[in-house]
């Protein structure tokens, strides 16, 4: 297990069975991702990434946000800076949460809160997304007069269509924990997401580490590429699994059961 960091924004939590619980705690600021969170994020993210006992992460925010987004004024304060370089330093920020999600186990996040414009991201780069009775998902970057960024159009896209995603993003919508349900923006909805994401973090880490890793690999693959290419993942995955502690025997035990 990788040294216990400490942070001034964060929490990150170690369970005995490998989940690990990542807390974004500046309620004050509602979360939000300022400079220094920015970094501790990259450091946590690290830190989990290098955590070999690691099986599970779930993801939420302390107080009454998820994320209340980016410091918009630290990215986007000129300062002097050209164009390029407040682009490197939106691609710094975008950095911080999207490192989540190429994360090698499953990642499960809990909103039931603000999660506004980068907030929005770090729900939707995780795995499995969780929206509660109070969660708002915010695509208010028109507002702003800004451009979506750090990936909202192509997770919004991906969840809910490229229709509904331009919609959103145009009238800068904000969108309620049941609607997000509905329309696939959440994966599911439930009146403590916190509650019901470590019940299904608890049950991932059940599993065989590689297995459930194969999983969240062999369907990064279904929805990039092709059937030929998920069916030859999980010809190997499957392979792999049946040399698991157990399974051969659980298989045989299984065929006897039907035979009778």
């Amino acid at each position: 297990m990788t040294e216990k960091r400490e942070f001034q924004m964060l929490r990150l939590e170690r369970r005995a069975d490998g989940v690990r619980n990542l807390i974004l705690d500046d309620p004050d600021k509602r979360n939000a991702i300022g400079p220094v969170m920015r970094e501790e994020l990259l450091a946590a993210v690290s830190d989990l990434r290098a955590d070999a006992e690691a099986r599970v992460l779930v993801v939420s925010g302390a107080g009454k946000a998820f994320c209340a987004g980016a410091d918009l004024g630290a990215i986007f304060d000129s300062g002097g800076r050209t164009p390029a370089e407040m682009r490197d330093r939106q691609l710094a920020y975008y950095e911080s949460f999207l490192g989540i999600g190429d994360l090698p186990f499953p990642t499960v996040a809990a909103v039931d809160g603000a999660a506004i414009g980068a907030g929005l991201n770090l729900a939707l780069v995780c795995d499995i997304t969780l929206a509660g009775p109070h969660a708002k998902f915010g695509v208010t970057f028109a507002k702003l007069g800004l451009h979506p960024g750090g990936g909202c159009t192509y997770f919004l896209t991906r969840a809910v269509g490229p229709g509904r995603a331009l919609r959103a993003m145009l009238l800068g919508s904000v969108i309620g924990g049941e609607e997000a349900a509905r329309i696939g923006l959440a994966d599911d909805y439930s009146e403590d997401p916190l509650a019901a994401a470590e019940e299904l973090a608890t049950a991932v880490a059940q599993l065989e580490p590689s297995l459930a890793r194969d999983m969240k690999k062999a369907v990064a693959i279904a929805a990039a590429d092709s059937l030929e290419a998920a069916v030859g993942f999980e010809s190997w995955a499957q392979t792999a699994s049946a040399f698991y502690p157990g399974v051969v025997e659980g298989i045989r035990a299984a065929g006897r059961s039907t035979a009778r």
